[in-house]
């Protein structure tokens, strides 16, 4: 089984080009389990993580049965529609099907938000087999007639326990009655908590279940690692661990917007290639941050969880939680990133002492214990023995250690029971000079202060 290539697979000459052209040789487990479930045409509903090679699951199989059963296209009117949470995954989503699809008479197109929609419009307007979306943008070109979903003959519904957390739930309850009650539907989600289980049996009729990875598991070939560091020191440490060239292509994670922007400040002033991606950047900004990571013109990408959900990059070879995630499961996704599709590569946490109950959280839902280097210049002994604390007091230490910094950095004359300070650069100071989405420095006085720091129907 395990010998499989692609060229076993049913799947027809144009496609097996493309994938040959692409350099794909063998199938990962979920594309071999998934792609002939759905080339005979059951509904699928498929567990498994970013990265195990999903979007060509479903994309092959999906662009074959278009392929065989070519209609007239219609304007306005897509025959398979992918709802996805985020912008960055949505476009590459429509990437990938473009090059699996380019020797076959598909057109695909992607709509997401946070840019113009004008070309978009132009695109759904010439009519399209496949649309890629987000569910914001989706939303809003039907509402003003440029798009009908009652054409639609396969829905794809990808990260569905990101949907959830993301708050997109009342947006997708919305999209289902839109579409045709009898549909081709494909389900994936990385975990199934009860209102992601709930809505699959809401979506599927007879699916058949593909789960590759069990839930919560830590990708195998991740080499996992714990450094326990007071807060203070942790920007130090992770300047000294850059020192060392085998940390390559390093991704970065933080739990927060405004932290990411002043872990790439550090990191550029010390002479790091740097840049950050969160839910403030432009558009363009993310997009060119992403690029930069994958071309290899910086060494360092900063995220947050949201942000990072649709990066799929080869070759990170460190992922390095700078701040543990409070969700266990969050913690599989961040690591997995430099374990795709069978890679191998490594995951450093840093931890204090209020994390220590986050990691002891993490080790109890991957069964796996998380080996502590104490071989660093920051080690702290005292939180290395320190009794764990409930993870609800650590959220809450957090929480109000955050707060106490928020009001520490607020200039005098904003502070809640301090009388209005006059500002010596006297004027608005109140351009938001977002401008093309920048790194996170430039923060100069014209910034206001406080952006300067933080910123139902079945079917068939």
């Amino acid at each position: 089984m395990t010998n499989t290539k692609f060229t076993d697979l049913p799947l027809v000459a144009p496609l097996q080009f493309a994938l040959k052209e692409a350099g794909y040789e063998t199938p990962t487990p979920i594309q071999l389990a998934a792609i002939p479930v759905i080339l005979e045409g059951h509904d699928l509903l498929g567990i498994a993580q970013t990265g195990t090679g999903k979007t060509a699951a479903f994309s092959l199989p999906l662009l074959q049965n278009l392929a065989k059963s070519k209609t007239r296209l219609e304007s306005r009117r897509p025959r398979a529609l992918i709802l996805t949470p985020t912008r960055e995954l949505a476009i590459q989503i429509h990437e990938n099907i473009v090059a699996y699809g380019k020797h076959l008479k598909i057109k695909a197109a992607v709509i997401f938000g946070g840019v113009g929609q004008g070309s978009q419009v132009n695109a759904l307007q010439s009519g399209v087999d496949i649309l890629v979306a987000t569910p914001g943008r989706l939303l809003d070109l039907y509402q003003q007639r440029h798009l009908y979903l009652d054409k639609v003959e396969v829905f794809v519904l990808d990260e569905a326990d990101r949907m959830l957390d993301m708050g997109f739930m009342q947006d997708i309850k919305k999209i289902l009655p839109m579409l045709p009650k009898v549909r081709h539907n494909l389900f994936f989600s990385a975990t199934m908590p009860h209102e992601i289980q709930k809505l699959a049996n809401n979506i599927l009729v007879n699916p058949r279940k593909v789960e590759v990875t069990p839930t919560s598991s830590t990708a195998e070939k991740v080499e996992q690692s714990v450094m326990y560091v007071d807060k203070k020191d942790k920007m130090d440490l992770l300047l000294h661990l850059l020192k060392d060239n085998e940390l390559f292509r390093v991704l970065v994670f933080v739990q927060m917007k405004f932290g990411a922007n002043k872990v790439v400040d550090r990191l550029v002033k010390a002479g790091v290639a740097a840049a950050g991606i969160h839910g403030d950047k432009s558009q363009s900004a993310r997009q060119r941050a992403l690029e930069d990571f994958r071309n290899g013109d910086i060494r360092v990408l900063v995220a947050t969880d949201i942000a990072a959900r649709g990066i799929d990059i080869d070759g990170i070879t460190h992922v390095i939680n700078f701040e543990l995630p409070h969700i266990p499961e969050s913690y599989v996704h961040r690591i997995g990133r430099t374990a795709r599709a069978g890679a191998s590569g490594k995951s450093i946490a840093f931890s204090t002492l209020e994390e220590k109950s986050f990691l002891y959280a993490i080790e109890k839902i991957t069964r796996q214990k998380v080996a502590v280097v104490t071989d660093q210049p920051f080690h702290s002994e005292e939180i290395a023995n320190a009794t764990m604390m409930t993870v609800g007091k650590a959220k809450a230490l957090l929480e109000s250690q955050k707060k106490a910094n928020k009001e520490r950095h607020r200039p005098s004359g904003n502070r809640r029971f301090g009388g209005p300070k006059k500002s010596s650069s006297g004027g608005n100071g109140g351009g938001s000079s977002s401008g093309g989405g920048g790194g996170a420095s430039g923060a100069g006085k014209k910034k206001s202060p406080k952006r300067r720091f933080f910123g139902n129907n079945k079917s068939r």
